[in-house]
């Protein structure tokens, strides 16, 4: 058979890309779980303790897990292009381990806000997403980032569920607990299961270089944006869905898990669609304008119930388009040499953007009331539309060659 007739069919992905893939996403999973579980509960539960009356003090203790890993992000992903991804990986889970359990025995909100702060030092998202870049080839990489994707979503919709039950039974400390370990269970997961990493480029590209790439600035932007709007969301939703919808937290999940689960079956299709004939620009740009829409028809209809269902639904359509994408095209833009200082800026961008969107969505909610956080989206977003609309359009993603035989 002719090279040429192989050219016409992708090849999949191979086992090693599979296994890879796979156990750096069960790091991710189980990262995100235990904070994950701490979302739909935080805010009723602060209440309980000494500070917990003030909102914005609930908020800073929800983001300033972001703003500590701001900090780490860059360091984090650059030490893992010098020394490997695995130490770096291994390092950051133990911090994120050691913040849970400072934060389990936490008695009131300064201590709170500490062990949160301590979590967020553990900053290994560069180091996981750039380890995933480096063990898939590139028509493969927004699918593999897809999968790191929906195992977070997944694991989401099931803290949706879970977290009022576990609050019920062990309490807030018990939850905290259970992140440290299995952050514990990270580790042992990094030094088992994931396979060992490809060999690194020698060459060294300035850090400059990746700071002063124009197409990484606008998706650094992007993700700051979408991280803000997320959490500061979560800052007015829950509370709303209690008052305006009826619902007890207890009950909430009714309405996230199948929001949730639905919007990862709409969202696959454009991602596929616009990586396979090149027109992620498009799918940009329409996923922005969804996000726009969010935002205003939150600021319209807050106190509508089913409105506000509906519009959680379009959020994470477009909110799991960009999960999906964004990595995969930062890793194709970066130079081979910088991926890890390249998604060490991304995630420094991401980590400010959830610390600033629970301080100030906080903020703003206590002294200029819930709406006024979506304006604020709304504001960010039109931002965003702005900067998308003269973004580079990447080429159709390569077909792999095959030898003939």
């Amino acid at each position: 058979m002719s090279a040429n007739t192989h050219n016409a069919l992708p090849a999949a992905m191979t086992r090693a890309e599979i296994k890879s893939t796979t156990a750096l996403a069960s790091i991710f999973a189980l990262r995100m779980l235990g904070l994950f579980l701490i979302l739909p509960v935080f805010a009723i539960h602060a209440k309980t303790l000494p500070g917990g009356d003030s909102a914005f003090l609930v908020g800073l203790a929800m983001g300033i897990y972001g703003l500590t890993q701001s900090f780490g992000q860059i360091p984090f992903g650059a030490a893992s292009d010098k020394y490997g991804r695995k130490p770096v990986i291994i390092i950051g889970l133990i911090l994120f381990a050691i913040g849970s359990f400072i934060a389990a025995g936490a008695d009131n909100m300064l201590w709170m806000i500490i062990g949160r702060a301590v979590q967020g030092v553990g900053a290994i998202s560069a180091a996981v997403t750039a380890f995933i870049a480096d063990s898939t080839r590139e028509e493969h990489r927004t699918k593999a980032m897809a999968m790191v994707g929906g195992s977070i979503g997944l694991t989401f919709a099931f803290s949706l569920v879970a977290s009022p039950l576990l609050y019920k039974v062990v309490g807030m400390g018990g939850i905290f607990a259970l992140t440290g370990t299995l952050s514990v269970l990270g580790i042992l997961v990094v030094l088992y299961l994931v396979p060992a990493a490809p060999a690194l480029p020698a060459a060294r590209v300035p850090f400059t270089a990746v700071l002063r790439n124009s197409e990484l600035m606008r998706l650094n932007y992007g993700v700051f944006a979408l991280h803000l709007m997320q959490m500061a969301m979560f800052v007015v939703v829950p509370p709303a869905l209690v008052k305006y919808a009826g619902l007890p937290v207890a009950e909430h999940w009714k309405i996230y898990l199948p929001v949730v689960l639905a919007s990862f079956v709409v969202m696959l299709p454009p991602i596929f669609i616009g990586e396979k004939k090149g027109k992620m620009k498009q799918v940009f740009v329409g996923a922005i304008a969804l996000l726009l829409c969010v935002q205003l028809g939150m600021w319209q209809f807050l106190t509508e119930p089913r409105a506000l269902i509906g519009l959680l639904f379009a959020f994470f359509v477009a909110f799991n388009i960009m999960e999906a994408s964004l990595p995969s095209l930062v890793s194709r833009i970066a130079p081979p040499a910088a991926k890890g200082a390249a998604l060490g800026v991304y995630n420094t961008l991401q980590a400010l953007g959830l610390f600033c969107g629970g301080a100030l969505g906080g903020w703003l909610k206590q002294y200029a009331g819930p709406n006024s956080v979506f304006i604020l989206g709304a504001v960010l977003t039109v931002g965003w539309l702005i900067i998308a609309f003269n973004m580079q359009n990447l080429p159709r993603r390569s077909k792999p060659q095959v030898a003939a035989v």
